[in-house]
């Protein structure tokens, strides 16, 4: 379990190391205004023109009490592409392997397209987009969701909202589940933000009382995030407690669903690493 644990503390740091040789050695300022590909970990932003790059996304998380036979009662690993496709379009494309206590390992594999539709031509200001995509999850069910995404950025505020409806199809879940989620970073100093994130998941939970993933759950926690001038890299990092804040009569059994978010009260953390291509 302890080398699961270090094991992405040690890429992190090495890519840390590397962005650090990376600023010693460039003679030429690169642009630094440049969007960053993804400041949240909950919350997905499309990209605009001033982020027409494609970039590389390496993040991992650890939770405990996470009683789910889905790994995450200890590490999960992913790695996602993110670019502009032009006219509007961002796409993504997400990998990932989740390392259960008991030893079992599973996978995920994620696409999806999105469009902004208010906004969305320059770097600064507000903008809304919809999009589609499609997960394999690490159960092994596959669900098709739909995402409606807003974002306002500004020199010194980033603000991002998600509102995600999904379609799994599986016998033993929910007709449709609601997932939200809200980032908001302030500029602390230099090229620091800081911030909160807050996820609510299988928000239905509030109105059925036999929904059938165990009742909605809530995440809020500290969100910090770093982008060092000159270089193509940007980190994040979040983590804060989950909460029950309804319980259904259903209970989580052997086959319970995959959320970005653990099924019993107990707390989350997780970190990004992002490279953006020239």
């Amino acid at each position: 379990m302890i080398k699961k644990i270090y094991l992405p503390l040690f890429f992190l740091m090495l890519i840390i190391e590397c962005c650090q040789a990376q600023q010693l050695m460039q003679t030429t300022p690169q642009n630094s205004t440049l969007e960053q590909p993804q400041p949240f970990l909950f919350t997905i932003n499309t990209l605009n023109p001033s982020g027409r790059n494609w970039s590389v996304n390496y993040s991992g998380g650890y939770g405990e009490h996470t009683v789910t036979p889905l790994g995450f009662d200890g590490v999960d690993q992913n790695i996602s592409a993110k670019g502009y496709l032009g006219s509007k379009f961002t796409f993504l494309a997400t990998l990932g392997t989740g390392f259960s206590n008991n030893g079992s390992v599973h996978t995920l594999e994620q696409a999806e397209l999105l469009r902004d539709f208010i906004g969305g031509n320059q770097p600064m200001g507000f903008r809304i987009g919809a999009g589609l995509g499609f997960r394999h999850e690490f159960n092994n069910d596959n669900v098709a969701f739909s995402r409606i995404t807003a974002a306002y950025d500004v020199t010194r505020w980033k603000i991002g909202a998600n509102v995600r409806l999904e379609k799994a199809f599986a016998t033993n879940r929910d007709g449709l589940d609601i997932v939200t989620s809200v980032g908001v970073h302030r500029h602390i100093a230099g090229r620091f933000f800081g911030g909160f994130e807050a996820v609510g998941q299988d928000l239905e939970g509030f109105w059925e009382t036999e929904e059938a993933e165990g009742g909605a759950r809530l995440m809020v926690g500290p969100s910090i995030n770093y982008a060092p001038a000159n270089s193509r890299f940007a980190f994040t990092l979040c983590g804060g407690p989950i909460i029950y804040a309804t319980r259904s009569a259903n209970t989580q059994g052997q086959f319970a669903a995959y959320r970005e978010l653990p099924t019993n009260n107990g707390f989350t953390l997780k970190f990004n690493v992002g490279f953006r291509f020239m």
